[in-house]
């Protein structure tokens, strides 16, 4: 074991001090910048620990967008069957939008976390984002094609989005959005995403411990299948064995290996889960004896197996007035959804991950980060799917020990050999992975310290965010909410001492925190740049450096704030 040990150091070391080290920077590389704690081997691992956790996508985005029919045509349609519900012909055409979409889901995922990991060194991985795969199947194409956008028009509006969000990225808005985010709303964004990750890991898309309720708005769940009525349980609740396998095997057993410092310990929890729940005619089976779960164990079956994308590749539709306001409208629900969610979703992975720059409040090749995703947005709307974005559950890979953008690489490699191995990675439950998204929740939650709790101000913004971003289900809304809470909050307080002169304020004003709309670190967008005739210089902006207050005599920078969770996480990694 030693002589292994040994074995794995040494490797690490020589490609540390190599070029391919320096590239991305790892630890010993001996470049300026270089990640503490990043090693190759520590990438590769947190890589496939965020490939494990998000590997549902493939088959969870499949099956939503092929809800919206897609570019399948209901020409059998009668009274009593006007969508082609019950057609086979219709049926069987989607049935081959589901294979075609498997197949691009895992090319996005591929191909946008491989980009965004090489031009960015960030160990984010992107894919189909959740959320706006439902908008864009539920409310803009409908189901079997009844909304007011066909599916080829909806895809045109993603790709003309993608464009917008590269404009925007490059002209410095996006960056600007996350400079006058304040201080606590943003590392509550983190915490709030954290909480987020829980629900979702508590939930039927998860171990399916908690569910809605006609009285309430959540209730306590884990019954099996059959006492589940209208996304409630009636009966026999906390008794379901997909949920206590998922508890003990997937969450205890997780925590457990762990506390010990295992390495892989994420990734051998969703495997031990998975191969328990591969065997039929066992209670926590993920093929049980239904239809549906025949057809699911027929294509577990295949083990290999390739589908080539025949209906939705570039199946754009650019007759954009055939849509009218609906174009309109959808076209500018996905910008600010996504401008919101993807933006908020980066910065928190990149200060997650330690890489945020204590005096500019921004984190490495931030432009090229924006753009990357940007663009991964309208390429793949060109396969047929709904806007790309950031995933949170990149969380689980920094967690591990993820640094640099050879984590995100390493997933995307997984997500392209996923592509000739499907029946397998479609197959992983996600009771399988609940709780790790549980457990990269109470990793996130740490950052709830740095938030400024001493003046309300500061605190009260901070926690609608953090509450309303599971509650909402939706990172976007929640950030809205903090920030609305924030603008109107603060508003009122500075009116009040405007118009009284000073003599009216919060008795401890002075422990706000320190907030400015003015674009202040050492790299200003081009175009401020250009306007002061320092385009090529990159010189500072007149301003402060951002500096929380956390009590009466003690002031901790965001620079320490950085570096206390980067020496916690390198801990564990």
């Amino acid at each position: 074991m030693l002589a292994i040990k040994e074995s794995i150091r040494a490797f690490d070391t020589k490609i540390s001090s190599s070029t391919f080290g320096r590239v991305f920077r790892l630890d010993g590389s001996g470049h300026d910048e270089e990640r503490k704690g990043a090693k190759c081997l520590t990438e590769i691992r947190a890589g496939l620990t965020t490939f494990f956790t998000m590997a549902y996508i493939i088959a969870v985005n499949a099956s939503i967008l092929s809800q919206s029919g897609g570019t399948c045509v209901c020409t059998n349609a009668t009274l009593q069957d006007p969508t082609c519900q019950y057609d086979e012909e219709y049926s069987k055409c989607t049935i081959d939008i589901k294979r075609d979409l498997v197949t691009a889901t895992a090319v996005i995922a591929g191909i946008g976390s491989i980009a965004f990991g090489f031009l960015t060194n960030l160990p984010v991985a992107l894919a189909p984002g959740m959320g706006l795969n439902a908008y864009f199947t539920y409310q803009v194409v409908g189901v079997r094609g009844t909304g007011p956008v066909s599916y080829q028009l909806a895809l045109t509006a993603v790709f003309i989005e993608g464009f917008i969000f590269v404009f925007l990225s490059l002209i410095g808005m996006r960056q600007w959005l996350v400079k006058i985010i304040p201080a606590s709303v943003k590392v509550a964004s983190g915490v709030g995403i954290g909480l987020f990750l829980t629900e979702i890991g508590m939930s039927s898309s998860g171990i399916g411990m908690i569910s809605g309720s006609k009285d309430t708005p959540t209730d306590l769940a884990g019954c099996p299948p059959q006492y589940m009525v209208d996304g409630h349980c009636i009966s026999h609740k906390m008794t379901s064995p997909t949920m206590w396998i998922g508890i003990m095997c997937g969450g205890v057993l997780t925590a457990w290996l762990m506390s010990y410092r295992v390495k892989s310990a994420i990734i051998i929890g969703i495997s031990v889960v998975s191969i328990m729940s591969w065997p039929r005619d066992t209670p926590f089976t993920y093929f049980p004896r239904t239809k549906e779960g025949d057809q699911m164990f027929d294509f577990f079956k295949r083990v290999v197996s390739f589908h080539p994308i025949s209906h939705t590749l570039a199946a754009q539709d650019w007759d954009v007035y055939a849509g009218g306001s609906h174009f309109v409208l959808a076209l500018f629900t996905f910008l600010y959804v996504d401008i919101v969610d993807a933006t908020a979703t980066l910065y928190s992975m990149a200060r997650f991950s330690g890489v945020v720059d204590p005096e500019s409040g921004d984190f490495p090749r931030s432009t090229l980060a924006y753009c990357c995703d940007a663009m991964t947005i309208s390429i793949g709307s060109l396969f047929g799917c709904s806007p790309a974005t950031a995933f949170i559950e990149s969380g689980a890979g920094i967690t591990e020990g993820g640094r640099t953008g050879l984590t995100a690489m390493t997933t995307g490699v997984c997500f392209l050999i996923s592509i000739f191995f499907a029946p397998i990675f479609a197959s992983i439950p996600p009771w399988a992975t609940g709780c790790t998204l549980i457990l990269v929740g109470c990793m996130m939650m740490r950052q709830v310290t740095a938030v400024n709790w001493a003046f309300i101000g500061d605190a009260f913004p901070a926690f609608v965010t953090i509450a309303a971003m599971p509650l909402t289900y939706s990172v976007a809304y929640g950030l809205i909410a903090g920030l609305f809470t924030y603008t109107a909050l603060n508003g009122l307080i500075y009116i009040t001492t405007r118009f009284s002169k000073g003599r009216v304020q919060p008795p401890d004003a002075d422990l706000a925190e320190y907030w400015t709309y003015k674009l202040n670190g050492s790299h200003p967008p081009w175009f401020i740049r250009a306007a002061q005739g320092k385009l090529w210089t990159g010189s500072r902006l007149d301003g402060e450096d951002e500096v929380r207050i956390v009590g009466v005599a003690t002031e901790t920078s965001e620079r320490e704030l950085v570096d206390s969770q980067v020496s916690e996480k390198r801990e564990y990694a």
